[in-house]
């Protein structure tokens, strides 16, 4: 509509054209007429006004093409300089790498399983990552209390450029505390859309509000029908944890270390309290790399 090729429509795909069948019809609409003017459809109808967006703005003079992001609403007027291809504009990079409206993400109900809280609704990977299903086929994923608990605090976790393809089980996204660095398995697969620069300025602040302020990244994800078949929701998750609070006690107990015998459980910090546990081992066992 911003530009110009059809008169009134609003979207409702949350801007997501690539699964728009509003937008596949008019792309073939505007094919269709693109062949009947370069002639090799004869037998066709030409609709002079469907064509694509891009070229209907590029009729304009260049001062005058606005961005992507002013047409989303999301900016002031600012004109294109890169002949509509984003993949190659640093400013595009820089906008959705700074300024990008972060949907809030509400508080969630969460168990308490042995002191280490697992979300209602989210799923959980077996390398601690959890998945939160948001609209069309995006996800937030962030690390779960468990980890980082274990880890924790953290003091960087660098994560792959907005536009990067992240595999499901690939170990893309790093942590770091001090100079020890260890990876974090990606729970699903999907094309990054969005960065949580809270997280990346101050890491530590993930282990305040893990599943909501928390977050590391966003993916568009076509795979998530099957990739969610290896991950862990409801009773599922909690049988997980409760595993995997039993191997962490186990491992402790094997290390000489003494556990409390009151009834209470582990506090933050657990390697740094307990550094005999071995970084690598830890890793090696809870995050699966």
């Amino acid at each position: 509509m911003q530009a110009g090729v059809v008169r009134s429509k609003y979207c409702k795909a949350f801007y997501d054209c690539a699964n728009c069948q509003f937008d596949r019809t008019m792309t073939n609409m505007a094919d269709a007429n693109s062949s009947v003017s370069e002639g090799s459809n004869t037998k066709g109808k030409k609709d002079k006004k469907i064509i694509y967006w891009m070229d209907k703005l590029k009729e304009l003079p260049v001062s005058k093409r606005p961005c992507i992001h002013h047409m989303k609403g999301r900016m002031d007027f600012r004109s294109c300089s890169h002949d509509y291809k984003c993949i190659n504009c640093e400013f595009d990079q820089y906008f959705l790498d700074q300024y990008t409206v972060h949907a809030t993400v509400n508080p969630v109900e969460v168990l308490n399983i042995h002191g280490f809280s697992i979300p209602q609704g989210y799923y959980l990977h077996k390398g601690h990552a959890w998945v939160k299903i948001e609209e069309g086929k995006t996800v937030r994923i962030g690390l779960d209390d468990f980890a980082l608990k274990v880890f924790g605090p953290l003091e960087h976790i660098e994560a792959p450029l907005i536009g990067k393809q992240m595999k499901q089980n690939s170990s893309q996204i790093i942590i770091k505390r001090g100079n020890l660095t260890a990876s974090l398995l990606s729970p699903v697969s999907g094309v990054i859309t969005d960065i949580n620069p809270n997280i990346r300025e101050d890491a530590k602040s993930a282990g305040k509000n893990p599943y909501t302020d928390g977050w590391i990244l966003r993916l568009h994800s076509e795979e998530l029908k099957d990739d969610i078949k290896n991950l862990y929701i409801a009773d599922q998750s909690e049988k997980f944890i409760d595993k995997e609070v039993n191997l962490l006690y186990s491992t402790i107990e094997k290390s000489g270390h003494l556990l409390n015998t009151d009834g209470g459980y582990l506090a933050e910090n657990i390697y740094g309290n307990i550094p005999q546990l071995g970084w690598e081992r830890l890793t090696r066992l809870f995050l699966r790399t």
